[in-house]
């Protein structure tokens, strides 16, 4: 359980919070930038959903193409290395040699470093891939990534759309809608961006207010850009 756990972080974690920032901070920009032009309620929800499933949709093709290279990238450069493990062990050998005497090493260190690396393959390449080019293997599905990119998207950016669509159900709802969208979609900014806090190590109280700052932001701009083109309308 607590390695499918770490497994979930450490892959997937990371795709649904950027994911559900982004679907949250646009859609809600739409809202802000609709209701600064004084627009009705229907398109909101028009333009709202409009946002959510096509850049939710080009949001997750970018993850799925941008995973995918990487992984090809890595294969490709796997595969070149053992290659030349195989047709020139010498010259691969004395790369190891080179990349530990660089690190630190020397004498026997160095010499039992080179024989430890190189009697095993795989560690041999993920070796020369890390110290040589930089790379660090990614076993994440690209399909997966984009699925939970999109979900994400499309689950938390429903958010800021959520009061006007129970403002067809609710008096309540339907006449406080704005400010209700800008108290639920407040919270799901902070939530999100604690989330994100925790993933890249950061303090989630700061997180969580600076990405609640960062959407409030676009809104405002939004809701500026909207009030003043309102007479277009």
């Amino acid at each position: 359980m607590n390695s499918n756990n770490q497994d979930l972080k450490s892959k997937y974690l990371p795709d649904f919070v950027y994911g559900g920032i982004d679907g949250s901070v646009t859609t809600f920009a739409i809202v802000a930038g609709v209701t600064g032009a004084s627009l009705s309620p229907t398109i909101v929800l028009i333009l709202g959903f409009a946002n959510l499933f096509a850049d939710g949709f080009s949001m997750a093709v970018s993850n799925y193409l941008s995973t995918k290279s990487k992984k090809e990238f890595a294969d490709k450069i796997r595969k070149s290395e053992e290659d030349s493990i195989k047709n020139v062990p010498e010259e691969e050998i004395q790369e190891i040699r080179d990349i530990f005497a660089e690190k630190g090493f020397s004498g026997s260190q160095l010499d039992d470093a080179v024989e430890i690396i190189t009697s095993n393959q795989d560690v041999w390449v993920d070796t020369m891939m890390k110290d040589e080019f930089g790379i660090f293997e990614d076993h994440t599905s690209p399909f997966k990534s984009a699925a939970v990119t999109f979900v994400s998207f499309n689950l938390i950016g429903f958010i800021p759309l959520l009061a006007y669509v129970l403002s067809y159900f609710s008096e309540f709802f339907r006449t406080n809608t704005f400010t209700l969208s800008i108290i639920l979609t407040s919270v799901a900014f902070f939530i999100v961006g604690s989330v994100k806090g925790r993933i890249v190590e950061k303090r989630w109280l700061i997180s969580g207010f600076e990405t609640l700052l960062i959407g409030g932001a676009a809104a405002i701009i939004a809701y500026v850009v909207g009030y003043l083109l309102r007479g277009l309308a």
